[in-house]
C-alpha cells in the first residue's frame, strides 16, 4: 500500500511539461518499434502509468501524439542536414548532406525508423517521400547552379536533386539496420556514384571533407 502512495505521489508531482515530454518519449519508442498501427495508446497510458484520458488531454489521440513525435523528427533531421551544408563546392556540399542522413541515422536510429515506415491514413506529415521532397527542395538550387555553369538545362534540376537525395535516403534505410561498412565508407561510395557515375567511377572512392578509415 506504502509504495502504491509513493507511486501515486511522485505522478502527482510531474508538471505538465514533463508529463508531455514522458508521453513523447514511451511512444517514440512504441512507434519506431512497432509503428503507428501496432501501437495502442493503452500501452502509451500503461507505460506511463497513467489513465488513457490523461493522453488525450495532452494530444488528442493517438494521430495527434505520432505527429508530435514525427514532426520533432523532421526539425531534427532538417537541422542537421541546414547546419551541414557549409561547402562552397557541389561535390564538398553531396558529401556534407550525406554525412547528415547518415549522421542523423547514427544518433537517432528510433526517430528514422519511424520516418520510414508509412504514416497513418490521411496524414499530412511523416511520409518518408515527402521528407525527401523537402530536403532536395533545399539542395536543388545547387544543382541549378551547376547545371548552369556546365551549360546544363537547369530545369531538370529539381528532378535530378531527388534522384539524388532519394538514393541517399534509400541506402540509409538499408545502413540503418547493416552498419557495415563504416558511415564514412558508405558516405565515399554514395558520393562517388552521385557525382562521377557508373561510367566514371573511381576503384577506391575517398572523400574531401573527411577520412575515410
Amino acid at each position: 500500500m506504502n509504495e502504491v502512495k509513493g507511486k501515486r505521489h511522485t505522478r502527482a508531482r510531474m508538471t505538465s511539461a514533463e508529463r508531455r515530454e514522458q508521453l513523447i518519449d514511451i511512444a517514440r519508442s512504441l512507434f519506431a518499434e512497432r509503428g503507428f498501427e501496432g501501437t495502442a495508446i493503452e500501452e502509451i497510458a500503461s507505460r506511463a502509468e497513467v489513465s488513457k484520458p490523461i493522453v488525450y488531454e495532452h494530444f488528442g489521440g493517438k494521430e495527434g501524439l505520432y505527429a508530435v513525435v514525427v514532426d520533432r523528427e523532421v526539425l531534427q533531421l532538417l537541422s542537421m542536414m541546414r547546419s551541414s551544408l557549409t561547402a562552397g563546392n557541389p561535390r564538398d556540399l553531396l558529401e556534407q548532406a550525406a554525412f547528415a542522413l547518415l549522421d542523423y541515422i547514427e544518433e537517432s536510429a528510433d526517430g528514422f525508423r519511424i520516418l520510414v515506415r508509412d504514416s497513418p491514413i490521411g496524414s499530412e506529415s511523416g511520409s518518408f517521400v515527402s521528407i525527401i521532397g523537402d530536403v532536395a527542395s533545399r539542395v536543388e538550387y545547387i544543382l541549378g547552379a551547376e547545371f548552369r555553369a556546365r551549360g546544363f538545362d537547369a530545369q531538370y534540376a529539381p528532378m535530378y536533386a531527388q534522384m539524388l537525395v532519394g538514393m541517399v535516403g534509400t541506402t540509409g534505410q538499408w545502413w540503418l539496420d547493416e552498419r557495415n561498412p563504416s558511415k564514412a565508407e558508405v558516405a565515399s561510395h554514395l558520393v562517388n556514384l552521385a557525382w562521377n557515375g557508373l561510367s566514371g567511377l573511381e576503384q577506391h572512392p575517398t572523400l574531401k571533407t573527411r577520412p575515410v578509415p
